[in-house]
């Protein structure tokens, strides 16, 4: 009763972003001697790099975890302490799950001879998700503070000196090419535009058409200013491209969230309206559950599904051909249900690994009166929510 149905549907859709957005730009070439190497259609259809908008994500993806930051940390009824370490659980537990399998898989395939092209591409697209965790952890651990000073000098103050961080970084990079030791400063204030603008919305701010106009309108802006002076057009990199918008987060990817989430604040009412559809309100809230496997998982799903059907002893089209065309797309467009049934089995398994026991029903039965034993409603409520022990006070016995 307390979630926000338009943040989780937002959420919903940046998790699809990124890995339809993978998915489609990741190609796995078989090669003469049997092993993959990766390709990116980016390179042959430049056109594509619109599309990058679209499902380029990460942005929205943080300023909903903001959002889901602020109203977890007011609700929780512990310390900040307690808070923080129950929510960074919720990050590792599932990386080291990741790791774990993965690293068994790996070992397995390297036993059954599997070439050592396609091993590296394997453990290069399952470990390359992880840089997510440096900025989100960081962010998530700095919530406190950050909120405090949203409250008190407004979100776009604070958001100034990340811009001008990554500006800087933007402008280092190109005078002296080799500055990889910005990455992480420039990882988290990049990101840190996002989640201190879903810390503000939490808190009330940012409500309204006015605000969200001003974010689309202003992002989309700086986006084509960016463009036209001379910042690559794709969201994301490109194999052989002297820059990338992603590695390390440029301008771009700045304008591109604020863009991206002032047309998602402007979507509220569409958004709500697709809630309440059951068939729509039980996906979003799927991929709300597990978002982080989802996450994690999506790329070593795709490697698997490639180097299984490799077993077919020849190249399938969308699979283990050259991404050099629309013909490709549209065969990699056929695989995706596929990937997408894959990936929503081994998550389902993974939750349900996770949940255990307590995923049962609890059975509760009067034992004051007489055999048959009756099975009794229970009504579960928190303590520190009292509308809702009113509630529940109400309801018959």
């Amino acid at each position: 009763m307390t979630r926000d149905r338009a943040v989780d549907a937002l959420r919903a859709y940046a998790v699809a972003g990124v890995v339809l957005g993978h998915w489609l730009v990741t190609g796995l070439v078989l090669g003469p001697d049997g092993s993959l190497h990766q390709a990116s259609p980016l390179v042959a259809m430049p056109g594509l790099a619109p599309v990058t908008w679209v499902l380029q994500t990460l942005g929205v993806f943080f300023f909903t975890a903001g959002y889901a930051s602020a109203r977890s940390a007011a609700r929780h009824p512990g310390g900040t302490g307690s808070w923080l370490a129950r929510r960074l659980r919720r990050l590792v537990l599932p990386t080291v799950a990741m790791l774990g399998t993965g690293a068994a898989v790996l070992l397995a395939a390297t036993v059954a001879g599997t070439p050592d092209g396609t091993l590296t591409v394997a453990l290069t697209l399952a470990v390359s998700p992880l840089w997510f965790l440096l900025p989100f952890a960081t962010l998530v651990a700095l919530t406190g503070p950050l909120r405090a000073a949203v409250r008190r000098f407004g979100p776009w103050r604070c958001a100034a000196p990340a811009v001008a961080a990554v500006a800087g970084s933007d402008l280092a990079a190109r005078l002296f090419p080799d500055v990889g030791a910005l990455l992480p400063v420039t990882l988290l204030a990049a990101w840190g535009v996002p989640y201190l603008l879903g810390l503000a919305h939490a808190d009330g701010q940012l409500t309204g058409r006015r605000p969200a106009a001003a974010l689309a309108a202003g992002g989309a802006v700086v986006l084509a200013a960016l463009i036209a002076a001379g910042y690559p057009a794709s969201a994301v990199g490109v194999p052989g491209a002297g820059i990338s918008n992603l590695h390390p987060p440029s301008l771009v990817a700045v304008a591109l969230a604020a863009g991206q989430i002032g047309l998602g604040l402007l979507a509220r009412p569409a958004l709500l309206r697709l809630a309440d559809r059951p068939l729509a309100a039980r996906a979003v809230a799927a991929v709300n559950r597990n978002a982080m496997r989802i996450y994690l998982w999506h790329q070593p799903v795709l490697v698997g599904v490639t180097v299984l059907a490799t077993r077919a002893g020849e190249a399938i089209p969308g699979l283990h051909t050259a991404p050099d065309g629309p013909g490709w797309l549209l065969a990699r467009g056929c695989w995706l249900p596929l990937l997408v049934l894959v990936l929503a089995l081994l998550v389902h398994r993974g939750a349900g690994g996770a949940t255990g026991r307590a995923a049962a029903p609890v059975r509760v039965y009067d034992v004051g009166r007489s055999e048959p034993r009756r099975l009794q409603e229970v009504i579960a409520v928190r303590d520190s929510d009292p509308s809702s022990r009113g509630r529940a006070d109400r309801q018959p016995r």
